[in-house]
């Protein structure tokens, strides 16, 4: 894998890019429901929401927004404990619900 690009498989709903830090680890975002979205412009890649490496070494933490990385702030443990919960608790809510919900994610309003 080369450093800077992103690789997208429709195929098996994911992507695969070595971490931006530098650090080289293989970085995995799968798209589904509850985990990641890809949005294509025809010309530039997001993928949202952000990408917190928090079990490499480098918890790097950052959003690819238009081919582009944009660093956020690191999260302390508390904080990633904190946003592990959130995540789990909706994935249950939207697998509990088989995923009928008829309303837009927030960061879509």
């Amino acid at each position: 894998m080369q450093d800077a690009t992103i690789y997208i498989s429709m195929t098996y709903g994911t992507a695969i890019h070595k971490c931006c830090c530098g650090c080289g680890r293989e970085v995995v975002t799968p798209f589904s429901p509850t985990d990641w979205k890809l949005i294509y412009d025809g010309k530039t890649v997001s993928l949202h929401p952000s990408i917190g490496n928090w079990n490499f070494e480098c918890r790097s933490h950052y959003w690819i927004v238009n081919s582009t990385v944009q660093w956020a702030q690191k999260w302390t443990r508390k904080e990633i404990e904190s946003g592990q919960a959130k995540d789990a608790a909706k994935k249950k809510a939207y697998y509990d619900n088989q995923g009928r919900s008829a309303d837009p994610p927030s960061w879509f309003k």
